[in-house]
C-alpha cells in the first residue's frame, strides 16, 4: 500500500511539471513565433525614443585676405556633473575633482554634500584634457556629459556687431540677434536611444542653420580696434567708434568699439550697456564734419561757388541769438573753399542763409539723416530731431556746422557716402552672402535708397575743397603724401543729456571725430574716426592722426596705386 501511495505522488509530481513545462513552452510560442514582430516593437520602443531636437547652429564668416575665416561657431564641451547619493568618499572626491577641474575645493564641497540631490552641476565646458583624466580616475557618482555651446575664436574680435547666443540658445545682439531666426538650425525628430544623442555627420549637414558671411575683413576690424585701444592709451579717451565702409556698395569693412567684450564669456558682465554698440546704438552731433554737407547743397541749388566770398566778423546774430567760431576768432573774408579749410562755423550759417532752412531740411531729409540705415544688426537707433524740425531759424542755423543736430555714426556715415559716390544715398550692409550648406541661397547687392541727390558737377567742386582741407587747412594731419585724401575735421561739445545728466544745453567735453574718403577722386573706403572727449583741444591732434594711420594701413593692404608722386 506504501508503495501503492508513493508511486502516485511521483506520477502526480511528473505530471505537474509537464503541464507546467508545456504551459512555458505555449508561452514561448505565443510570445516568439506567434506575437513577435509586436513584442519586438515593444522592446525596442523601451530603448529608443522620439525627441525634437535642433540642428547645429550656422556659422559666421568674414574675410581674412579675400580667404573666408570662421568667426562664430559650434564646438562640443563636457558638463561635468554628479549624483551625490552614490558618493561613497566626499572629501577624497573633491579633492581629485579639485585638481582635474581646478575648482575650489570649498564651493566642491557644498555641491557633494546634497545627497538628497540626484544631478548637481560642477563645471560646464569642461575641456578635452579635463574629461580625460576625469574617465581615467573613474569617480563614483561623477559624470560626463557632451553638449554643443556657441564658440567665437577671436575673442572680442568684432564682439559688438556680433551679439552671442544666450544659455537658451537665443541669439542676442548684433547680428547673432537679427539673424537669430535663420542662424538658428531646424528642429528634427529623431528616434534615438536611450542616452545621450549626437547628430551624425549628415544629419548635421540635413538640419544645420544657414550660415552668414559678413563684409567684414579681419585684418581692418582688428586695426581699427587696436587703434581705439591705442587711443585710450594716449589720449584718455572715454570711447570711441571707427567705421570703415565702402562708399559706392554701402558695404562697411570695419565697425569698431573701444568698448567691447568676449562673447565666449558674456555671462560674466555686469554692466549691459557693454552689449550697447555705439555707432548704431548711440546718438551724436559731428559738429564741422557737417559742414560739407551744407556746401553740397549750397553748391547743388546754384547758391555759392568754391570761390563765393563773404566777410566773416567772428559771430553772426540768427534768432536773436549770437553764433560765435571756434575761440571767437574773425576771418574777415573768406572764400567758401576757406570756411572749409579752417572750419569757420560763421561761413557755414552764410551758406544755410542762401540755400533757406526749407530746402536745407529736405536736403537733409533725402539724405537719410532722420530715419534708421537699416543695416543687418539688431538694435538699430535714431533721432528725428524735433527741435531741428519746428522751424526756428537758429536751429537751422547750428544745425549747419553740425551742432545741434543728431544721428548715429553710421548714419552720418551713410549721408556722407553720397558726397563721394556721386549723390546715391545707398542702404548700409553688413552681411554679402548667406549660405546653405555650402551654396549661396541669398547675395546682397548694393541697394540705392535714393539716387543723384547731388549732380557729379557739385560733387566734384566739393571733392576738391575737402583735399583742400587736408593739404592745406585743419586736416593737414590726415594728409598721406602721394594719394588726395578729401576729409573734415569735426570737434562739437557734448550735450549733457548725452552724458546722462538731465540738464539743458552743453558740457565740457567733446567729441572730436575726423571723416574723409580717398583716392579722393575714384573713392575706394570712407573712414569716420570719432572719439569721446580725447585730451586734445580739437580733432586736427586726435581724430585726424588715426585716421591718417588706419588710411595709411588700408593703401598698404590693398596696395592702392598713388594719385601722384610726391615731391622728394
Amino acid at each position: 500500500m506504501r508503495a501503492l501511495i508513493h508511486f502516485w505522488r511521483i506520477n502526480c509530481i511528473l505530471i505537474i511539471f509537464f503541464i507546467f513545462g508545456g504551459v512555458i513552452l505555449g508561452r514561448l510560442i505565443y510570445l516568439q513565433i506567434i506575437h513577435d514582430d509586436f513584442y519586438k516593437a515593444l522592446a525596442e520602443g523601451q530603448q529608443e525614443i522620439v525627441e525634437s531636437v535642433l540642428g547645429p547652429r550656422g556659422d559666421i564668416l568674414f574675410y581674412d585676405k579675400g580667404k573666408l575665416t570662421i568667426l562664430a561657431t559650434n564646438k562640443n564641451w563636457f558638463l561635468c556633473y554628479a549624483n551625490p547619493a552614490q558618493i561613497e568618499n566626499i572629501e577624497e572626491t573633491a579633492n581629485v575633482l579639485k585638481e582635474v577641474l581646478q575648482l575650489p575645493k570649498e564651493e566642491l564641497l557644498e555641491k557633494l554634500k546634497t545627497p538628497d540631490r540626484l544631478f548637481v552641476v560642477l563645471k560646464k565646458k569642461v575641456t578635452e584634457e579635463e574629461a580625460k583624466e576625469l574617465k581615467k580616475q573613474n569617480l563614483k557618482g561623477i559624470y560626463l556629459k557632451q553638449e554643443r555651446y556657441r564658440f567665437y575664436p577671436y575673442g572680442n574680435l568684432a564682439a559688438d556687431l556680433l551679439g552671442f547666443v544666450d544659455a537658451e540658445g537665443k541669439g542676442k545682439y548684433g547680428v547673432e540677434g537679427y539673424f537669430d531666426e535663420i542662424l538658428t538650425g531646424k528642429e528634427a525628430w529623431i528616434k534615438k536611444d536611450l542616452g545621450i544623442f549626437h547628430f551624425s555627420k549628415s544629419e548635421e549637414d540635413l538640419f544645420r542653420g544657414k550660415d552668414i558671411i559678413l563684409t567684414i575683413d579681419k585684418n581692418i576690424q582688428l586695426q581699427a580696434q587696436n587703434l581705439l585701444l591705442k587711443a585710450k592709451e594716449e589720449l584718455k579717451i572715454e570711447g570711441g567708434q571707427i567705421i570703415v565702409a565702402e562708399p559706392t556698395s554701402g558695404k562697411i569693412v570695419a565697425l569698431a568699439d573701444l568698448v567691447t567684450y568676449d562673447p565666449n564669456n558674456y555671462s560674466q558682465i555686469e554692466d549691459l550697456s557693454v552689449f550697447k554698440n555705439q555707432a548704431i546704438q548711440s546718438l551724436f552731433e559731428p559738429g564741422s564734419m557737417f559742414k560739407p554737407i551744407t556746401m553740397a547743397i549750397a553748391l547743388e541749388e546754384s547758391k555759392i561757388t568754391p570761390k563765393t566770398e563773404y566777410v566773416d566778423e567772428g559771430y553772426v546774430e540768427v534768432g536773436g541769438r549770437t553764433i560765435y567760431n571756434y575761440k571767437k576768432r574773425k576771418w574777415g573774408r573768406r572764400t567758401m573753399t576757406e570756411v572749409l579749410k579752417w572750419s569757420i562755423n560763421t561761413g557755414a550759417v552764410f551758406a544755410e542763409s542762401l540755400i533757406g532752412d526749407k530746402v536745407f531740411l529736405e536736403y537733409i531729409k533725402k539724405l537719410g539723416f532722420f530715419e534708421p540705415t537699416e543695416v543687418e544688426l539688431e538694435g538699430e537707433i535714431f533721432s528725428l530731431n524735433p527741435e531741428l524740425q519746428k522751424g526756428y531759424k537758429v536751429n537751422f542755423a547750428t544745425a549747419s556746422f553740425g551742432q545741434g543736430i543728431e544721428m548715429t555714426p553710421l548714419n552720418f556715415v551713410r549721408g556722407f557716402c553720397a558726397l563721394a559716390n556721386g549723390g546715391n544715398v545707398l542702404k548700409m550692409h553688413i552681411v554679402s552672402e548667406i549660405r546653405e550648406n555650402g551654396k549661396i541661397v541669398k547675395k546682397i547687392q548694393p541697394e540705392i535708397v535714393r539716387k543723384n541727390i547731388f549732380s557729379k558737377e557739385s560733387l566734384f567742386q566739393l571733392t576738391e575743397m575737402l583735399v583742400e582741407v587736408v593739404e592745406e587747412g585743419y586736416g593737414k594731419k590726415a594728409r598721406i603724401p602721394g594719394y588726395w585724401i578729401a576729409g573734415k575735421t569735426g570737434t562739437s561739445q557734448i550735450p549733457y543729456t548725452a552724458l546722462g545728466i538731465t540738464k539743458r544745453g552743453y558740457s565740457e567735453k567733446t567729441w572730436q571725430s575726423f571723416i574723409g574718403f580717398f583716392p579722393a577722386f575714384d573713392p575706394k573706403f570712407l573712414i569716420l574716426v570719432k572719439l569721446d572727449n580725447p585730451n586734445t583741444s580739437t580733432a586736427e591732434y586726435s581724430a585726424a592722426l588715426i585716421f591718417r594711420e588706419l588710411a595709411q594701413y588700408i593703401i598698404n593692404y590693398y596696395q592702392i596705386p598713388p594719385d601722384y608722386t610726391p615731391e622728394q
